[in-house]
């Protein structure tokens, strides 16, 4: 290889290297490339940096910020391109995360992710055969779908940021009923869960240290303060899911409590909790005359007793006699 070719392919890489540090919001000046590089083991000089710069914005949608210490981006229009190119499958799954989580996640969020998705959008378009897997795969949710009710989008988009910057929430809300009164709470946001059609806001008062729920499309207003979130010792999402908060409680004056359940019917139906488990602990139990039994430690919520419910006659037996009764006056409403 010749000085000249070797010169050339030392300025492709230090070029690529530059362009692969752009981001297309945050400013990046010429000494921040020039530590990046360093570490690269490129030693060069600030003065090369910004004719790199400025030759690679004659062929690139990159900008400069025109202010001394210079810095530069890329564009916000600029197309995202993906090497190695994005194959098939990871343009699907980008597909797949636009459409099922642009309700969950902040908007911002989405706006940096969007050149991926538009990326992703190109891939397909290209490939026929692609785009009718896509129109071969649903999701579709295990119980009746319901249509989401809707949400205010200046304040779910506050309540968004102000949990993806951990900090308070003035908010409007609405009572349960129509009627209901609106009042305005202080809130430190946790957490965010959906749960089927409905977008739940895990949280405190400002003014108390229990968890409680908010349902998004309640919301009248929000506003995100400058005053940083507090949050409850050792709160754990998982763990609070886990407690059948969410399942809503039976009964309100009480806080949600585990039951060994025991479900009694024919082996065959047994068979359905082979293969979706009701907890680490089940256990079935062959009986007599073609009869099984289901064993299992649960959360003791409405949520259990109505999906119970759901069963019709082929549970002849649920144990214990207090998520019997929840069932039953289920049947008889």
């Amino acid at each position: 290889m010749s000085s000249q070719e070797k010169e050339t392919s030392n300025s492709l890489y230090r070029q690529w290297q530059i362009l692969s540090r752009l981001s297309t919001g945050k400013w990046m000046g010429t000494r921040e490339l020039q530590e990046i590089l360093q570490r690269e083991g490129i030693d060069i000089s600030l003065r090369t940096i910004q004719r790199d710069l400025n030759q690679i914005s004659l062929r690139f949608p990159i900008e400069s910020s025109k202010t001394v210490p210079q810095g530069w981006r890329w564009r916000s229009d600029a197309p995202i391109q993906s090497l190695p190119h994005m194959t098939s499958s990871q343009a699907v799954t980008f597909m797949m995360v636009e459409e099922h989580l642009k309700h969950l996640l902040p908007p911002s969020l989405i706006e940096e992710m969007n050149p991926w998705f538009d990326l992703a959008r190109r891939s397909l378009s290209t490939q026929n055969n692609v785009r009718q897997w896509i129109n071969r795969v649903r999701i579709v949710p295990a119980t009746q779908p319901l249509i989401p009710p809707v949400v205010d989008k200046l304040a779910q988009q506050s309540i968004y940021e102000g949990l993806l910057q951990d900090k308070q929430l003035e908010c409007v809300y609405q009572g349960r009923s129509h009627s209901g009164e609106e009042k305005t709470y202080i809130l430190n946001p946790l957490a965010l869960v959906q749960k089927g059609a409905i977008i739940y806001l895990i949280c405190t008062r400002h003014d108390k240290t229990d968890i409680q729920t908010f349902a998004l499309h309640r919301f009248k207003s929000a506003v995100v303060l400058n005053s940083r979130a507090m949050h409850p010792v050792n709160f754990d999402i998982d763990a609070y899911i886990e407690s059948g908060a969410l399942g809503f409680r039976v009964d309100y004056n009480k806080p949600t409590h585990n039951v060994a359940l025991k479900l009694t019917m024919t082996e065959e139906d047994a068979h359905y909790f082979d293969e979706s488990q009701l907890s680490t602990d089940q256990v079935i139990e062959k009986l007599a005359n073609g009869l099984a039994q289901v064993t299992a430690s649960v959360p003791f919520t409405s949520q259990l007793a109505w999906w119970l419910r759901s069963f019709g006659n082929k549970i002849q037996h649920i144990e214990p006699l207090e998520v019997s009764n929840a069932v039953r006056q289920i049947a008889d409403e």
